[in-house]
């Protein structure tokens, strides 16, 4: 869920109406381009917006969110069990699954895992899951889970949370990297989506409260990267 170096931007102000509202209680503004997640990630997809088939200069604008430190965080190695929370067309992905025994890749937009399929097609040890992190019932626990530019997609912080740590097994990471953009909507100028800004202190709080401990905060370019152990 995190093909949108696009729509990173700041939010505007007019917006056509596109039929897309879900409510006006949600909403504040009835007329404006307001996508669900879900059908926004599809679209994506279809306009062929996808970052792990973009040219050098666009890939190394979106490690402005990860990049090096951030993998290097995870510690990996070829006896682990990873998660990526989000794994969207395989941007990240593709760096990870050489240096693990397995990754599971979940996102909630089907025609993003249909790409991540083919983009990652020559990976053996990638397993593939369409559906909603809070909701799915994963039948294993990992050893490195990871995540960027997802959370903010998630309302209910305190939820992805626990369960990551319910996941996570002892001794495990968790590395998280969150947008430093405060914007309330992912702006593509004919659309929109709604999101939910996320803070270094808040994240910090709901891990502190878990059973994993914050282990290391830096920042890249765009994002707050939060290591965690448990």
């Amino acid at each position: 869920m995190k093909n949108h170096k696009l729509g990173i931007l700041k939010v505007r102000d007019n917006f056509q109406s596109c039929g897309e509202i879900e409510s006006t209680q949600e909403f504040e503004f009835v007329g404006m381009c307001v996508m669900d997640v879900i059908t926004h990630y599809d679209l994506l997809v279809d306009e062929n917006n996808d970052p792990f088939r973009d040219p050098p200069p666009l890939q190394e604008y979106m490690n402005g969110w990860d990049g090096e430190l951030f993998l290097e965080s995870l510690e990996l190695s070829n006896n682990k069990n990873v998660l990526e929370i989000g794994i969207g067309t395989g941007r990240i992905a593709v760096k990870v699954a050489p240096y693990c025994m397995k990754l599971t890749g979940i996102d909630i937009s089907p025609k993003t895992i249909e790409r991540a399929r083919e983009n990652l097609k020559n990976y053996s040890n990638i397993c593939f899951v369409c559906g909603d992190f809070n909701e799915y019932g994963f039948v294993e626990t990992f050893d490195v889970i990871y995540s960027s530019l997802t959370m903010m997609h998630f309302k209910d912080k305190k939820q992805v949370i626990s369960k990551v740590a319910a996941l996570l097994n002892d001794g495990g990471i968790f590395c998280l990297s969150i947008d430093k953009n405060q914007s309330e909507y992912i702006d593509m100028g004919t659309r929109k989506v709604k999101i939910y800004p996320d803070t270094p202190d808040n994240i910090i709080s709901l891990i502190d409260a878990s059973s994993m401990n914050v282990a290391n905060v830096f920042e890249t370019d765009n994002a707050y990267i939060i290591v965690s152990n448990k």
